[in-house]
């Protein structure tokens, strides 16, 4: 059984940090966050409400060989502040293209983000602003895949996107095995059992708790993002089953 796909009225989009690299080897592209913000606004201009989370991987990846050693709250918390970065960077773009956007952070950095506030994000959703969440969950030891799935059930969200560099979930990796095969859905208990990598094992629990389907596409793909949120087929649909 496979669960049926509609349009999207409210959307949580999960951007990794990666995907700002474009092909730098960290940092952030200025033409590949503008591509990205230019898809991001076509699907607000047509009336979708947009919630983000985005990861840091791409900033934290210059001091990853420092951080080896580093005690690992202190290590998450220099990644929390990365994403931090990478949502203030994304507000900027959205600002340059005429976009109307909040940035709400987990941890308290009130000279450069509004702390999160859960009625509020929903208030500025409903007035067709995009709210970027940063600094993850605001505690160490989640990922920013946990704090995706926290935001989208909190905003109540219709569906988890995340963004990836593949253009959706494989039986294995399509990288090392050539005879890997692209699912165009999946159950979350398959999701779970064969460790297939959607997303970390807490995401993926709650988002299978709380009935919320998460969808796995390529932002590198043009057009992708308008074709999932119009309910068309593109990346793998991960659903209760």
């Amino acid at each position: 059984m496979t669960a049926a796909r509609r349009p999207y009225k409210r959307i949580l989009l999960k951007l990794s940090g990666e995907a700002l690299m474009g092909d730098d080897s960290y940092g952030i592209n200025r033409a590949v966050i503008e591509r990205i913000v230019g898809e991001i606004g076509e699907v607000v201009a047509m009336g979708v409400q947009v919630a983000i989370v985005i990861g840091g991987g791409n900033i934290f990846r210059g001091v990853a060989p420092a951080a080896a050693g580093m005690d690992r709250a202190t290590a998450d918390y220099m990644g929390m502040l990365a994403t931090v970065m990478n949502a203030m960077a994304l507000s900027d773009a959205m600002k340059r293209q005429g976009l109307e956007c909040r940035v709400q952070s987990a941890l308290n950095l009130e000279q450069v983000a509004e702390p999160f506030i859960r009625g509020k994000a929903l208030r500025y959703l409903e007035e067709g602003k995009v709210v970027i969440f940063g600094a993850g969950t605001g505690n160490p030891f989640f990922t920013t895949d946990t704090a995706a799935a926290l935001r989208g059930v909190e905003m109540d969200a219709e569906v988890v996107i995340k963004a990836t560099k593949v253009d959706g979930v494989y039986t294995a990796d399509p990288k090392k095995d050539a005879s890997a095969t692209l699912y165009q859905s999946v159950t979350f208990d398959e999701a779970i059992t064969k460790n297939l990598g959607v997303m970390d094992a807490t995401a993926l629990t709650l988002c299978r708790d709380q009935k919320l389907p998460i969808i796995v596409f390529s932002i590198f793909k043009l057009g992708a993002l308008k074709r999932v949120v119009q309910g068309e087929s593109e990346g793998t649909l991960v659903h209760p089953g």
